[in-house]
């Protein structure tokens, strides 16, 4: 199987600015898991900045949550900054970043273009690097903040013909342990989930495919794919409450990354 696919995803202004709640920034907002999050998020009463690519996607979704978007693409260090200037300058400042951005490719090495490599280095690690390049600075000055980021099971796990995603991923893991080892004296929190395979926009090639669903939960120790809300519940834990939780992947992917069941 071969799947390339990205997930990143007109400015709107938020429709009510609450004192005291706290700002949370969202890149892929518009994403399976990234959607999810948003409207958990909203639902507690945070305020939202929500960036990615799909610009009408991303502009109906703040509009239905009352939030803050930007458009942007997160590979691009200039345009993510740019975010978080806006962020800044509407809010005053930054409690919270999770990076939702992602791609999948299915592919041996031997059969990996170059431009494809390429691609899923840059959607997923220089993506995770960018955003967290541009949270550390407003968050440290503030002594404050939580910043997550999204593995995967794979880059715990040999699966066949993942290497680039696998490397990408795993690529996330080293940086959040050494960001946290940086930043924690600052009083800012580095974490990731690392996700097994969730039914999403993103993976709808294998779970759409019947042959290829029931393969890939035989893989998983519960025998099911994951839903894009469990994965948005514990990134929201790590984000708000796992206070003296830092430089950590968690692991929320059925089993996957960890298990071998019969």
């Amino acid at each position: 199987m071969n799947v390339i696919t990205n997930e990143a995803e007109t400015e709107s202004v938020p429709t009510a600015r609450s004192e005291g709640a706290p700002v949370v920034l969202v890149f892929g907002a518009q994403g399976g898991v990234g959607s999810a999050l948003a409207r958990r998020l909203t639902a507690r009463g945070t305020q939202l900045v929500l960036s990615g690519r799909r610009e009408t996607e991303l502009a109906e979704l703040a509009s239905s949550l009352g939030a803050m978007s930007f458009p942007a693409d997160a590979t691009d260090f200039e345009a993510v900054d740019a975010v978080f200037s806006d962020a800044l300058e509407g809010y005053g400042r930054i409690d919270g970043v999770v990076n939702c951005v992602g791609s999948l490719l299915l592919k041996p090495a031997h059969l990996t273009r170059p431009s494809e490599w390429n691609e899923t280095i840059a959607t997923n690690l220089t993506s995770a690097f960018a955003i967290l390049r541009a949270a550390v600075g407003p968050m440290s000055k503030q002594g404050s903040g939580s910043v997550v980021l999204v593995s995967t099971a794979a880059a715990r796990i040999g699966l066949a013909n993942h290497e680039a995603i696998a490397a990408a991923k795993g690529g996330i893991d080293a940086l959040v342990r050494s960001a946290a080892a940086t930043y924690g004296r600052s009083g800012v929190r580095i974490n990731a989930v690392a996700p097994g395979l969730v039914a999403t926009p993103l993976t709808s090639r294998i779970t759409g495919n019947e042959r290829a669903r029931e393969s890939s939960e035989a893989m998983h120790a519960l025998r099911r794919v994951g839903d894009p809300d469990e994965v948005a519940a514990a990134i929201e834990w790590l984000l708000v409450d796992g206070s003296w939780v830092t430089g950590q992947t968690l692991g929320v992917d059925g089993g996957l990354g960890t298990v071998r069941s019969a």
